[in-house]
Protein backbone atom coordinates (compact mmCIF):
# COMPACT_ATOMS: atom_id res chain seq x y z
CA UNK A 1 0.00 0.00 0.00
CA UNK A 2 1.40 3.75 -0.59
CA UNK A 3 2.88 5.45 1.92
CA UNK A 4 0.99 8.30 4.17
CA UNK A 5 0.42 11.45 1.98
CA UNK A 6 1.74 14.66 1.16
CA UNK A 7 -0.98 16.09 2.49
CA UNK A 8 -1.17 14.58 5.91
CA UNK A 9 2.79 14.68 6.86
CA UNK A 10 2.56 18.45 5.84
CA UNK A 11 -0.01 18.72 8.23
CA UNK A 12 1.58 16.87 11.19
CA UNK A 13 4.21 19.07 10.35
CA UNK A 14 2.63 22.20 10.48
CA UNK A 15 1.33 21.31 13.71
CA UNK A 16 3.02 22.96 16.68
CA UNK A 17 5.52 20.75 18.44
CA UNK A 18 3.57 20.43 21.60
CA UNK A 19 0.80 18.84 19.86
CA UNK A 20 3.08 17.16 17.42
CA UNK A 21 2.66 13.93 18.70
CA UNK A 22 -0.71 13.65 19.86
CA UNK A 23 -1.89 14.24 16.26
CA UNK A 24 1.00 11.96 14.80
CA UNK A 25 -0.68 8.99 17.05
CA UNK A 26 -4.37 9.41 16.29
CA UNK A 27 -2.94 9.48 12.34
CA UNK A 28 -1.79 5.89 13.09
CA UNK A 29 -4.58 4.92 14.78
CA UNK A 30 -6.60 6.18 12.29
CA UNK A 31 -4.06 4.08 9.76
CA UNK A 32 -4.69 1.42 11.39
CA UNK A 33 -8.16 1.32 11.57
CA UNK A 34 -8.12 1.72 8.13
CA UNK A 35 -6.35 -1.35 7.41
CA UNK A 36 -3.08 0.12 6.19
CA UNK A 37 -0.29 -1.13 8.57
CA UNK A 38 2.64 0.00 6.33
CA UNK A 39 1.35 3.57 6.02
CA UNK A 40 1.15 3.70 10.02
CA UNK A 41 4.51 2.30 10.44
CA UNK A 42 5.99 4.92 8.52
CA UNK A 43 3.79 7.87 9.93
CA UNK A 44 4.86 6.48 13.54
CA UNK A 45 9.07 6.94 12.51
CA UNK A 46 7.59 10.55 11.85
CA UNK A 47 10.04 12.78 15.00
CA UNK A 48 8.75 16.09 16.24
CA UNK A 49 10.74 19.14 15.34
CA UNK A 50 11.88 21.76 17.45
CA UNK A 51 10.23 25.46 17.66
CA UNK A 52 13.10 26.35 15.45
CA UNK A 53 12.10 23.57 12.74
CA UNK A 54 8.48 23.66 13.07
CA UNK A 55 8.90 27.37 12.22
CA UNK A 56 11.37 26.27 9.17
CA UNK A 57 8.82 24.04 7.87
CA UNK A 58 5.76 26.14 8.73
CA UNK A 59 7.43 28.60 6.28
CA UNK A 60 8.23 25.83 3.52
CA UNK A 61 4.48 24.86 3.25
CA UNK A 62 2.92 27.63 3.78
CA UNK A 63 5.11 29.75 1.76
CA UNK A 64 6.59 27.74 -0.80
CA UNK A 65 7.64 30.27 -3.46
CA UNK A 66 9.21 32.07 -0.89
CA UNK A 67 11.45 28.59 0.45
CA UNK A 68 11.87 28.14 -3.86
CA UNK A 69 13.31 31.67 -4.28
CA UNK A 70 15.91 31.09 -1.61
CA UNK A 71 16.90 27.28 -2.57
CA UNK A 72 17.73 29.26 -6.22
CA UNK A 73 19.59 32.17 -4.75
CA UNK A 74 21.48 29.52 -2.79
CA UNK A 75 22.86 27.52 -5.97
CA UNK A 76 23.74 31.00 -7.87
CA UNK A 77 25.98 31.51 -4.66
CA UNK A 78 27.38 28.25 -4.09
CA UNK A 79 27.90 28.70 -7.85
CA UNK A 80 29.67 31.98 -7.27
CA UNK A 81 31.68 31.33 -4.63
CA UNK A 82 33.25 28.19 -5.79
CA UNK A 83 34.30 30.44 -9.49
CA UNK A 84 35.39 33.28 -7.13
CA UNK A 85 33.20 35.90 -8.85
CA UNK A 86 34.02 38.69 -6.49
CA UNK A 87 31.61 41.06 -8.02
CA UNK A 88 28.98 38.60 -8.24
CA UNK A 89 29.38 37.35 -5.12
CA UNK A 90 28.96 40.31 -3.22
CA UNK A 91 25.55 41.17 -5.01
CA UNK A 92 24.15 37.44 -4.15
CA UNK A 93 25.18 38.35 -0.63
CA UNK A 94 23.32 41.26 -0.30
CA UNK A 95 20.91 39.63 -1.76
CA UNK A 96 20.89 36.65 0.76
CA UNK A 97 20.66 39.24 3.53
CA UNK A 98 17.48 40.74 2.34
CA UNK A 99 16.08 37.59 1.74
CA UNK A 100 16.78 35.79 4.75
CA UNK A 101 15.47 39.27 6.50
CA UNK A 102 12.22 38.87 4.58
CA UNK A 103 11.80 34.98 5.53
CA UNK A 104 12.73 36.34 9.05
CA UNK A 105 10.09 38.51 9.18
CA UNK A 106 7.74 36.46 7.54
CA UNK A 107 8.12 33.61 9.61
CA UNK A 108 7.00 36.02 12.77
CA UNK A 109 3.80 36.83 10.64
CA UNK A 110 2.90 32.69 9.90
CA UNK A 111 3.58 32.15 13.90
CA UNK A 112 1.43 35.31 14.86
CA UNK A 113 -1.54 33.88 12.74
CA UNK A 114 -1.25 30.15 14.31
CA UNK A 115 -3.70 30.19 17.02
CA UNK A 116 -1.30 27.63 19.41
CA UNK A 117 2.31 29.15 18.23
CA UNK A 118 4.43 30.50 21.16
CA UNK A 119 4.61 33.95 21.81
CA UNK A 120 6.37 36.45 19.63
CA UNK A 121 8.91 36.79 22.71
CA UNK A 122 9.58 33.30 22.92
CA UNK A 123 10.15 32.56 19.58
CA UNK A 124 13.44 31.18 18.73
CA UNK A 125 14.25 33.57 15.60
CA UNK A 126 18.17 33.74 15.74
CA UNK A 127 18.05 29.65 15.33
CA UNK A 128 15.43 30.25 12.18
CA UNK A 129 17.67 32.77 11.09
CA UNK A 130 20.86 30.23 11.50
CA UNK A 131 18.87 27.67 9.82
CA UNK A 132 18.16 29.58 6.70
CA UNK A 133 21.89 31.21 6.38
CA UNK A 134 22.93 27.28 6.36
CA UNK A 135 20.59 26.79 3.55
CA UNK A 136 22.78 29.30 1.85
CA UNK A 137 25.80 27.11 2.60
CA UNK A 138 24.88 23.49 2.39
CA UNK A 139 22.82 21.92 -0.07
CA UNK A 140 21.11 19.33 2.16
CA UNK A 141 20.05 21.80 4.14
CA UNK A 142 18.66 23.88 1.30
CA UNK A 143 17.05 20.57 0.39
CA UNK A 144 15.66 19.96 3.80
CA UNK A 145 14.45 23.11 4.56
CA UNK A 146 12.31 23.19 0.92
CA UNK A 147 10.85 19.95 1.70
CA UNK A 148 9.17 21.20 5.44
CA UNK A 149 10.71 18.43 6.77
CA UNK A 150 12.72 20.20 9.09
CA UNK A 151 13.84 18.23 12.46
CA UNK A 152 16.06 20.68 14.31
CA UNK A 153 17.80 24.03 13.92
CA UNK A 154 20.75 24.16 11.61
CA UNK A 155 24.04 25.64 11.52
CA UNK A 156 26.85 26.91 9.76
CA UNK A 157 30.49 28.03 11.52
CA UNK A 158 31.50 28.84 8.37
CA UNK A 159 30.72 31.13 5.20
CA UNK A 160 30.11 29.39 1.73
CA UNK A 161 32.14 27.39 0.04
CA UNK A 162 35.94 28.32 -0.07
CA UNK A 163 37.10 26.28 -3.50
CA UNK A 164 40.34 24.65 -3.36
CA UNK A 165 42.22 25.43 -6.94
CA UNK A 166 42.84 21.95 -8.53
CA UNK A 167 46.03 22.40 -9.16
CA UNK A 168 48.94 20.11 -10.24
CA UNK A 169 52.52 20.87 -9.74
CA UNK A 170 55.13 19.55 -12.54
CA UNK A 171 58.63 19.58 -11.42
CA UNK A 172 61.95 18.09 -13.62
CA UNK A 173 62.48 15.17 -11.66
CA UNK A 174 59.46 12.86 -12.55
CA UNK A 175 60.87 11.02 -15.41
CA UNK A 176 64.05 12.03 -16.97
CA UNK A 177 66.40 12.17 -14.46
CA UNK A 178 65.81 8.74 -13.74
CA UNK A 179 66.39 7.32 -17.08
CA UNK A 180 69.18 9.66 -16.95
CA UNK A 181 70.50 8.07 -13.51
CA UNK A 182 69.04 4.36 -14.67
CA UNK A 183 71.11 4.29 -17.94
CA UNK A 184 74.67 4.05 -16.57
CA UNK A 185 73.15 1.59 -14.58
CA UNK A 186 71.39 -0.71 -16.99
CA UNK A 187 73.92 -0.16 -19.49
CA UNK A 188 77.89 0.28 -18.14
CA UNK A 189 79.41 -0.83 -20.98
CA UNK A 190 77.65 1.07 -23.88
CA UNK A 191 79.82 3.92 -24.38
CA UNK A 192 82.93 1.55 -25.40
CA UNK A 193 80.54 -1.03 -27.00
CA UNK A 194 78.43 1.12 -29.43
CA UNK A 195 80.35 4.85 -29.72
CA UNK A 196 77.95 5.68 -32.37
CA UNK A 197 75.06 5.64 -29.82
CA UNK A 198 76.73 7.68 -27.40
CA UNK A 199 77.39 10.17 -29.75
CA UNK A 200 73.60 10.51 -30.29
CA UNK A 201 73.12 10.94 -26.70
CA UNK A 202 75.47 13.69 -26.19
CA UNK A 203 73.58 15.06 -29.36
CA UNK A 204 70.16 14.21 -27.62
CA UNK A 205 71.50 16.43 -24.23
CA UNK A 206 70.18 19.96 -26.15
CA UNK A 207 66.83 18.51 -26.25
CA UNK A 208 66.61 16.81 -23.39
CA UNK A 209 67.84 20.49 -21.19
CA UNK A 210 64.76 22.52 -23.18
CA UNK A 211 62.23 19.46 -22.32
CA UNK A 212 63.55 20.25 -18.65
CA UNK A 213 63.86 23.84 -18.90
CA UNK A 214 60.07 23.77 -19.96
CA UNK A 215 58.86 21.56 -17.29
CA UNK A 216 60.75 24.20 -14.64
CA UNK A 217 58.90 27.10 -16.82
CA UNK A 218 55.62 25.05 -16.51
CA UNK A 219 56.07 24.30 -12.80
CA UNK A 220 56.74 28.10 -12.25
CA UNK A 221 53.58 28.92 -13.08
CA UNK A 222 51.84 26.52 -12.09
CA UNK A 223 53.41 27.36 -8.68
CA UNK A 224 52.14 31.06 -9.28
CA UNK A 225 48.77 30.18 -9.77
CA UNK A 226 48.22 28.04 -6.43
CA UNK A 227 49.96 31.61 -4.49
CA UNK A 228 47.37 33.28 -6.58
CA UNK A 229 44.30 31.19 -5.77
CA UNK A 230 45.47 31.44 -2.00
CA UNK A 231 45.52 34.93 -1.96
CA UNK A 232 42.07 35.56 -3.73
CA UNK A 233 41.23 33.16 -1.02
CA UNK A 234 42.86 34.76 1.66
CA UNK A 235 40.78 38.32 0.52
CA UNK A 236 37.57 36.18 0.11
CA UNK A 237 37.71 35.07 3.61
CA UNK A 238 38.89 38.21 4.95
CA UNK A 239 36.39 39.93 2.91
CA UNK A 240 33.80 37.57 4.18
CA UNK A 241 35.05 38.13 7.57
CA UNK A 242 34.42 41.88 7.27
CA UNK A 243 31.13 41.13 6.22
CA UNK A 244 30.14 38.95 9.00
CA UNK A 245 31.78 41.28 11.81
CA UNK A 246 28.90 44.17 10.12
CA UNK A 247 26.08 41.29 10.25
CA UNK A 248 27.60 40.57 13.91
CA UNK A 249 27.54 44.67 14.58
CA UNK A 250 23.60 44.56 12.85
CA UNK A 251 22.19 41.48 15.10
CA UNK A 252 23.78 43.15 18.40
CA UNK A 253 22.44 45.72 17.36
CA UNK A 254 18.93 44.51 16.81
CA UNK A 255 19.81 42.34 20.08
CA UNK A 256 19.40 45.42 21.70
CA UNK A 257 16.39 47.44 20.50
CA UNK A 258 14.39 43.87 20.97
CA UNK A 259 15.37 43.14 24.62
CA UNK A 260 14.31 46.59 24.92
CA UNK A 261 11.08 46.52 23.62
CA UNK A 262 11.18 42.82 25.90
CA UNK A 263 11.53 45.38 29.23
CA UNK A 264 9.55 48.10 27.66
CA UNK A 265 6.56 44.80 27.25
CA UNK A 266 7.77 43.56 30.54
CA UNK A 267 6.76 47.08 32.07
CA UNK A 268 3.61 47.54 30.09
CA UNK A 269 2.48 43.73 31.44
CA UNK A 270 3.10 44.76 34.78
CA UNK A 271 1.44 47.49 34.70
CA UNK A 272 -1.57 46.24 33.01
CA UNK A 273 -1.93 43.84 35.46
CA UNK A 274 -1.81 46.18 38.09
CA UNK A 275 -4.80 48.40 36.89
CA UNK A 276 -6.79 44.97 35.88
CA UNK A 277 -6.28 43.95 39.44
CA UNK A 278 -7.72 47.02 40.66
CA UNK A 279 -10.59 46.55 38.22
CA UNK A 280 -11.05 43.28 40.22
CA UNK A 281 -11.07 44.93 43.58
CA UNK A 282 -13.45 47.53 42.69
CA UNK A 283 -15.80 44.77 40.85
CA UNK A 284 -15.62 42.51 43.86
CA UNK A 285 -16.81 45.94 46.28
CA UNK A 286 -19.18 46.99 43.42
CA UNK A 287 -20.84 43.09 43.93
CA UNK A 288 -20.70 43.33 47.61
CA UNK A 289 -22.92 46.70 47.47
CA UNK A 290 -25.04 45.30 44.80
CA UNK A 291 -25.52 42.50 47.56
CA UNK A 292 -26.28 44.94 50.11
CA UNK A 293 -28.57 47.01 48.08
CA UNK A 294 -30.70 43.97 47.28
CA UNK A 295 -31.32 43.08 50.70
CA UNK A 296 -32.15 46.64 51.25
CA UNK A 297 -34.54 46.51 48.34
CA UNK A 298 -35.96 43.21 49.35
CA UNK A 299 -36.86 44.43 53.30
CA UNK A 300 -38.45 47.99 51.63
CA UNK A 301 -40.36 45.57 49.45
CA UNK A 302 -41.75 43.33 52.43
CA UNK A 303 -41.86 46.59 54.32
CA UNK A 304 -44.28 48.40 51.04
CA UNK A 305 -46.76 45.42 51.18
CA UNK A 306 -46.94 45.43 54.85
CA UNK A 307 -48.11 49.28 54.50
CA UNK A 308 -50.49 48.76 51.22
CA UNK A 309 -51.81 46.07 53.26
CA UNK A 310 -52.37 48.43 56.43
CA UNK A 311 -53.82 51.13 54.22
CA UNK A 312 -55.82 48.79 52.89
CA UNK A 313 -57.49 48.08 56.15
CA UNK A 314 -57.42 51.43 57.25
CA UNK A 315 -59.41 52.64 54.65
CA UNK A 316 -61.87 49.61 54.94
CA UNK A 317 -62.45 50.52 58.59
CA UNK A 318 -62.50 54.53 57.60
CA UNK A 319 -65.44 53.25 55.56
CA UNK A 320 -67.18 51.04 58.11
CA UNK A 321 -67.14 54.31 60.55
CA UNK A 322 -68.38 56.93 57.70
CA UNK A 323 -71.04 54.28 57.10
CA UNK A 324 -71.84 54.33 60.81
CA UNK A 325 -71.97 57.70 61.43
CA UNK A 326 -74.35 58.73 58.33
CA UNK A 327 -76.73 56.20 59.94
CA UNK A 328 -76.70 57.76 63.22
CA UNK A 329 -76.94 60.83 61.31
CA UNK A 330 -80.03 59.25 59.69
CA UNK A 331 -81.55 58.64 62.65
CA UNK A 332 -81.14 61.66 64.41
CA UNK A 333 -82.70 63.28 61.29
CA UNK A 334 -85.55 61.17 61.89
CA UNK A 335 -85.85 61.54 65.57
CA UNK A 336 -86.02 65.58 65.23
CA UNK A 337 -88.60 64.88 62.91
CA UNK A 338 -90.92 63.22 65.07
CA UNK A 339 -90.14 65.31 67.50
CA UNK A 340 -91.47 68.32 65.49
CA UNK A 341 -94.45 66.68 64.53
CA UNK A 342 -95.52 65.73 67.96
CA UNK A 343 -95.18 69.33 68.96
Amino acid sequence: MPGPSTELVQQLYRTPPDRFVAARDAAVANARRAGDPSTARQLARLRRPTVAAWLVNLLAIRRPELVADLVELADELRTAQRELRGPRLRELSAQRRAVVGALVAEVRKLAAAEPDAPPAGRLPLAEVEATLNAAFSDAEVAEQVRAGRLLRAASYAGFGEVPRPQLRLVTGDDEEPEEEEERPARRPGAQRARPESATRTDRAAPGTDRAASRKDRAAGRAEQAERAAQRAARAERARQRRALDRELALAQADQKRVEAELIEATGQERDGVAVLDGIEAELAELERRRAVAEQDLSRAKLARRAAERAVTVARRRAGEVEGAIEALAAEEGDADGGAGAAD
